[in-house]
């Protein structure tokens, strides 16, 4: 109890004191411990910088703080103040080669790390302090990351982004001491990085006669020869993502790059046909995994990728592989007899264990979407987990690490405001409380499983993000946000205390040419959510004559007479989904528990047909007073068109009756159906 009692107590004045210091320290991501000191540090034109680090480090750190900051002489007379940044052994409290402390006193400013890393972060920590002034409040920081993974992915495959937009983004991720910049290179829609084996991948693989994702794939998804008038794409050249790599490397950020396999492949299997079950020169999205010819360009390929990245991991996709065509393919059912394989999840598990020990043969590790998991994962695998939370929990629990990507937290190809006010986005609302609101190792799980989580991703994917400038303002500011969550202890996190330095970074960045979202004219959440929907079917019993959508139960049974509406995204919770396949349809009978005059049945359904989301083609509404008979009200037929962004519509009837139950149906030809709450008035 004593023990208890010290534990608690030390604890609230470990908050009390880094509460008061906070207040006055301004830094983002918030620093794991700060204490407030007497006085201020006045840099002056004698201000010296005296670096003591290995000579890498000290050259690296030297030519950063002389570009990005200002430039300090070396040395200078007695008595005028300095900036000392040195690598010791060992610093009390701080447990990461990343971690670091600053110590700012009227005389000096010194950070301490244990690596050149630790000097970055911390040196980062005190350009925040300085903010372009020339004075520093005195202050003592110790600090260390919470993930050692804090990561940010750029797809450049379905819209190409050159150097020049790579270079800008990884100034911006130093800054918040993101480590690992993972570049989707290869996908359908483009090859970006040259092999020089392989010219034709860049000679036609990266290039397509649309400008845009949906233009070309509305078109037939057909490549181009670079040399084709119309021709739209591009290519990263090996001395281009060579410099790609120094230059992360000197900001102590890993570049990591992602070659897809088995599936997204299809500009590769257009490259080279005989690598796909098929053989069809349009190009199939899997590979053929029973051809050995498949194993030796992939092999090749990734000699060239791993000369040129030299990080630890190397991705390799593994997402979204449909494997029907290793169904009806001989060379795969002769893969499978001979490896004594079931099925063709264990198919994709096999070419998932061979690159792995491809990969460990150069010393090398595999990483993966969750997917990698299927029919087995590699032994020594790390799994990305982007559908949901589940992926990176199982994998944890079985003892394989996970950095943790789900993509209603970390996907921000996902609205981030009203949708009517933002460029045109994949689908979703993802708003920058939300990504913040992410906890990627909640202590619930226990030490046995958070140990092996070991970061944060943020995802741009890039299907409806063309344009470099709306790239920028699909992942700033919410990547601030991701970089917080990457490097804050838990328990030191608030949204109160982040919105304004968030907003801080953000005007920074704007002022350094960044295009950033305006949070400050954020609109909000759908405004029908915000507040409960009173009505006469509000916690009344609901029938389902059809099941619901097993992916998106929302609250299950009780969703559609809860009071509670939906928000921006059909991920939300509170949509509840509807396939159209077979028999599977909106098709539920509310009971009111007693005869009642009605003048209004109706429900909202939303429509962003790019992930598939339609409102229905025909509505119908009927009453009945034994819940066997009924009499309709109401059929509502609608055409179907596709469209480009979210929209909702209200499908309804009004007039007067008088009964007990209320059947509402909706049925669809295209896609499923999502609606929130059947109103009844």
């Amino acid at each position: 109890m004593k023990i208890l009692i010290s534990a608690a107590i030390a604890a609230l004045l470990t908050t009390t004191a880094f509460t008061s210091a906070a207040a006055t320290v301004d830094v983002t991501p918030l620093p794991a411990h700060i204490t407030d000191a007497s006085g201020e540090m006045i840099i002056t034109p004698a201000t010296t910088l005296v670096i003591e680090a290995p000579k890498d480090d000290a050259e690296r750190l030297r030519r950063y703080i002389d570009t990005e900051w200002r430039h300090f002489p070396a040395s200078a007379a007695k008595n005028t103040s300095r900036i000392q940044l040195r690598t010791v052994g060992h610093i009390d409290g701080v447990d990461s080669p990343e971690g670091y402390r600053l110590s700012v006193t009227p005389d000096a400013t010194i950070i301490e790390a244990t690596s050149g890393a630790g000097l970055f972060y911390g040196l980062q920590t005190l350009i925040q302090l300085a903010d372009g002034t020339d004075t520093i409040t005195a202050v003592d920081i110790t600090d260390s990351p919470r993930f050692g993974y804090r990561g940010m992915m750029l797809d450049i495959s379905r819209h190409y982004r050159d150097k020049k937009f790579i270079l800008k983004q990884i100034d911006a991720l130093a800054r918040l001491k993101i480590n690992r910049l993972h570049l989707h290179l290869t996908d359908a829609a483009g090859w970006r990085i040259e092999i020089k084996r392989y010219p034709r991948l860049t000679e036609y693989a990266a290039w397509r006669p649309e400008l845009t994702w949906k233009e070309w794939t509305d078109g037939g998804a057909r490549y181009a020869e670079a040399t084709d008038f119309n021709a739209h794409g591009g290519f990263l050249t090996q001395d281009d993502a060579r410099e790609i790599v120094r230059y992360a490397a000197d900001r102590y950020i890993t570049v990591i790059p992602e070659i897809e396999m088995p599936s997204h492949s299809e500009e590769l299997t257009a490259t080279f046909p005989e690598i796909s079950c098929t053989h069809n020169p349009k190009g199939e999205p899997d590979v053929c995994v029973g051809n050995e010819q498949t194993f030796e360009i992939l092999q090749n390929i990734l000699d060239e990728v791993m000369d040129i990245f030299p990080s630890e991991y190397i991705h390799i996709g593994g997402d979204e592989a449909s494997k029907k065509a290793w169904k009806e393919c001989d060379l795969c059912h002769q893969r499978m007899t001979q490896e004594g394989l079931k099925d063709v999840d264990q198919l994709q598990s096999y070419l998932i264990h061979r690159i792995e020990q491809y990969l460990n043969s150069k010393g090398r590790s595999l990483i993966g979407w969750d997917e990698i998991m299927e029919g087995g994962l590699a032994p020594n695998a790390t799994v990305m987990s982007w559908r949901g939370t589940e992926g990176g929990i199982k994998a944890a629990r079985s003892g394989h690490q996970a950095v943790m990507s789900p993509g209603g937290y970390c996907y921000l190809d996902s609205y981030q405001d009203a949708p009517a006010t933002q460029p045109v986005a994949i689908s979703g609302y993802l708003p920058l409380q939300r990504v913040y609101s992410y906890d990627p190792a909640p202590d619930s799980l226990g030490i046995d499983v958070t140990r092996w989580i070991t970061g944060i991703q943020g995802n741009l994917w890039t299907e409806y993000v063309p344009t470099a400038q709306h790239a920028e303002y699909m992942l700033w500011p919410r990547m601030i946000a991701i970089a917080e969550i990457g490097w804050t202890p838990q328990a030191l996190r608030s949204w109160e205390s982040f919105r304004p330095r968030a907003l801080k970074v953000a005007d920074h960045m704007q002022s350094d040419g960044y295009t950033v979202f305006d949070l400050r004219g954020e609109a909000g959440n759908r405004r029908q959510s915000t507040r409960p929907a009173e009505h006469l079917a509000k916690g009344k019993k609901v029938t389902y004559n059809v099941p619901w959508w097993s992916n998106y139960n929302a609250a299950g049974e009780a969703t559609l007479t809860d009071g509670l509406r939906g928000g921006w995204s059909y991920g939300d919770g509170r949509w509840q989904g509807f396939l159209h396949r077979g028999d599977q349809r909106v098709d539920v009978t509310i009971d009111l528990e007693k005869p009642t005059d009605i003048t209004y049945v109706g429900a909202d359904f939303m429509q962003i047909t790019g992930p598939g989301v339609w409102f229905p083609a025909k509505v119908e509404i009927s009453v009945s007073d034994d819940g066997k008979n009924f009499t309709t009200l109401t059929t509502i037929e609608h055409k179907q068109k596709d469209s480009t962004g979210l929209s909702f519509k209200e499908f309804s009837w009004s007039g007067t009756a008088r009964a007990r139950y209320v059947r509402y149906c909706a049925t669809s030809t295209e896609g499923c159906q999502f609606t929130d709450e059947i109103i009844i008035r």
